[in-house]
């Protein structure tokens, strides 16, 4: 942006950032003019050190504008795009995280951030405390609806509004009809009383009762929020997984009705 102000002599207010990203560098990328986090392809979405870089094959063909080997050039790369972007695809899909879903089923998000945490939570936690619960909705730093089952949560009389604010993960189990909402806490903090608040609200016309669920990665964690978590939800530490800490209501997880 400063040098586009310095060259162009556009400015651009400080929010513009998110605008440039979304409908420039990712288009550059899409056409490998870019590529992203050369010097750590598996760094996390959400990272401030998340960086572009020209490709080399972009550049030598920027490089060679002008000058009559131009043409041979961009045909050459054009030829070779299609291959280039397998080759940056299938490096790209080395650095997701792998999950194995309650249901066996394979799955996989994009690296570091919460992710890992939320690794741990399909994986550790559902075994242990929602054995059999199916996974309705996963989110992820890159894609917010990475696994999202609409006509799975409408038969169960959720309708859930897209500019809503949903959890980390929501997982049905069916024997106890529970629906439980979960938040992994290095992503937006834990289900305090608005967090709580919000999340009732979002699946106010759910048929399961709801099951609120802070996850920490350890206790030195949880410890920095222990103040804001809400009353009648439950904390889970990955350090510990098979322990879960009850903030004190008439019933140890489990929906107020």
């Amino acid at each position: 942006m400063d040098w586009i102000r310095d060259h162009y002599g556009q400015e651009y207010a400080a929010n513009t950032r998110e605008t440039i990203r979304r409908f420039t560098l990712h288009q550059f990328a899409e056409a490998l003019l870019l590529q992203q986090n050369p010097d750590e392809p598996g760094r996390p979405v959400n990272s401030p050190r998340w960086n572009y870089q020209v490709t080399p094959q972009a550049l030598a063909v920027i490089q060679s504008y002008g000058a009559p080997t131009f043409d041979n050039a961009l045909a050459a790369y054009l030829e070779k795009v299609p291959g280039l972007k397998a080759q940056y695809a299938a490096a790209r899909e080395i650095d997701r995280i792998p999950i194995i879903l309650p249901s066996g089923e394979p799955f996989t998000l994009s690296p570091g951030g919460q992710n890992v945490l939320i690794k741990q939570m399909v994986e550790e936690f559902c075994p242990q405390f929602t054995p059999g619960a199916e996974v309705l909705y996963i989110g992820d730093a890159d894609t917010k609806w990475a696994l999202f089952e609409a006509n799975r949560l409408a038969e169960l009389g959720v309708a859930v509004d897209q500019h809503g604010k949903m959890p980390d993960l929501v997982v049905y189990l069916a024997d106890k009809d529970w629906l439980v909402l979960m938040e992994a806490v290095s992503s937006h903090g834990p289900v305090d009383a608005k967090r709580r608040g919000e999340l009732a609200a979002l699946f106010k016309n759910a048929v399961p009762g709801l099951v609120y669920v802070s996850c920490f990665p350890d206790r030195r964690e949880m410890r920095k929020y222990l103040q804001q978590i809400a009353w009648e939800t439950e904390v889970w530490c990955a350090e510990d997984p098979t322990h879960l800490i009850h903030f004190n209501g008439e019933r140890f997880l489990g929906p107020y009705r």
